[in-house]
């Protein structure tokens, strides 16, 4: 199992402070890294709650398409799927890698599921090519060379990528909880973002995350054992009395209202509907090589962020910044990735919202057998999995990036431009492309170039020469018409 240089011991006073003892503190080394049972249970259910919208989204993404022969997939089918594919990874996770890494069906990869691949076969074809992804990250993690990938990442870049997604997912806290919106493309403005739905702060639902941020924040503060957990709850009691008492147009994805049938059963009808070399048959064997590469590409590097990111935060990391028994953590995701496909959820992948659950304390695998078993309760208890509004669960993401940001920061050397240029545009274009690859890509290739430009063009390991190559290929792939 992993080790790891010991987070800092809770206070005497903290519920839950004295350590576990017994075969299960030994095996997941809960003592060790200075953390309790009771932070490891919150962390979990931080975690589910920042998350649980997948749920929700995941099959409003992949039924709103229709593959080649007009078929659409049933979203009560999708919602089975995703849980059962968030349970069972989420859980192998906890168990092998012994990280707090919960996964899920990975948003952009089901959009170019969705968008690219199945307008171009049949839906179990699609699936397919999602399969083999997986497959591959699997022989690259068997090979070691995606953990000689990692390790070949500068120092300086690794915090970067680290700030880069606390950037991103307070960006995705903000638009989430409708604080700001996307300015419609018609207004003919170069502002992409505004205040609010209409540049102003109108509404319950933009005051239900003000007051969760400022409640969280404050909690934080006073080091409260449980900050983000006591918020998470705390708001979503208040939409729910809010929802009851005043007519609110709309919530966003998910309405707090307590369901009347809190119990349905599930759909396994999706899980193993897969082909998978049929898409190679309908695309031919170059474009179905390409669609692969395009899937394997974003849950490569969406996967390496968010793993950097999160074992980061919880002090999983050695002095180089390197995570002992990373490959184990590595074959997880890669084999997530197969099963997300096997299961018709779309490659299931690391989720930047874990870092909730850090955030809660969340130091070892044992919190993701808390996340792993809510998801395996939402099965039956969808409707109640799914009433937390977006506006309860996203001040988590708001504080958590903060965190980040203020404590990777300063590890940056903001002195050598080869390395602080880089850093600057991996953090800074994983918010504003919406993507942890993009950043990752051009944030490699600029590190690259730059110390080919100052003459230190053998500083650069191997690896970082090859993975800038790749990325560059990909991004000339729609001007050499490979998409």
């Amino acid at each position: 199992m992993p080790t790891s240089a010991p987070a800092q011991t809770p206070a005497p006073d903290e519920p839950g402070a004295r350590p576990a003892h017994g075969a299960l503190d030994r095996y997941f080394k809960i003592s060790e890294r200075g953390s309790t049972l009771s932070r490891e249970i919150r962390g979990g259910f931080a975690t589910f709650f920042a998350m649980a919208y997948i749920i929700v989204l995941n099959p409003i993404i992949l039924s709103s398409a229709k593959d080649m022969y007009g078929h659409q997939l049933d979203n009560g089918q999708l919602v089975t799927a995703t849980c059962v594919t968030a349970a069972f990874t989420t859980l192998l996770m906890g168990v092998i890698g012994n990280v707090p890494i919960a996964l899920a069906a990975g948003l952009g990869v089901n959009s170019v599921v969705a968008l690219q691949l199945a307008p171009r076969m049949s839906w179990p074809d699609a699936m397919g090519m999602v399969v083999l992804a997986g497959l591959v990250v699997m022989i690259l993690v068997a090979t070691g060379l995606r953990e000689r990938v990692m390790n070949a990442v500068p120092y300086g870049l690794r915090k970067a990528i680290s700030i880069g997604i606390g950037l991103f997912i307070m960006l995705i806290g903000l638009v989430d909880s409708g604080f700001v919106s996307r300015i419609p493309d018609a207004a003919h403005t170069t502002v992409p973002l505004q205040l609010g739905a209409d540049g102003h702060l109108n509404g319950w639902p933009v005051l239900v995350f003000i007051l969760g941020a400022l409640l969280t924040l404050a909690l934080i503060t006073r080091k409260v054992p449980g900050a983000i957990l006591i918020s998470i709850v705390a708001m979503t009691a208040l939409s729910l009395i809010v929802n009851a008492v005043v007519t609110v147009p709309s919530w966003g994805l998910t309405t707090p209202q307590w369901p009347g049938n809190p119990v349905e059963a599930p759909d396994f009808g999706l899980i193993g509907q897969v082909s998978l070399f049929g898409g190679f048959g309908e695309v031919g064997v170059l474009t179905g090589v390409l669609f692969v590469f395009t899937v394997l590409l974003s849950c490569f590097f969406d996967a390496m962020g968010t793993i950097m990111g999160v074992s980061d935060e919880a002090k999983l990391t050695d002095a180089k910044g390197e995570m002992p028994g990373i490959n184990k953590v590595l074959f997880v995701d890669g084999l997530a990735v197969a099963a997300g496909g096997a299961g018709s959820s779309s490659a299931t992948t690391a989720f930047v919202e874990s870092t909730a659950g850090v955030g809660e304390g969340a130091r070892t695998g044992f919190a993701n057998l808390v996340t792993g078993g809510l998801f395996a309760v939402a099965l039956f208890l969808t409707p109640v999995a799914t009433m937390v509004p977006s506006q309860a669960a996203t001040p988590a993401l708001l504080a958590v990036g903060f965190l980040i940001l203020s404590g990777s920061v300063k590890e940056i050397d903001w002195a050598d431009p080869t390395i602080a240029m880089p850093a600057f545009v991996t953090m800074v274009m994983m918010p504003f492309t919406y993507s942890i690859t993009n950043g990752i890509g051009m944030g490699f290739i600029t590190f690259v170039l730059l110390r080919l430009a100052a003459g230190r063009g053998r500083e650069v390991p191997a690896p970082m020469y090859v993975v800038s190559a790749v990325f560059v290929f990909y991004y000339l792939m729609p001007a050499l018409g490979l998409t």
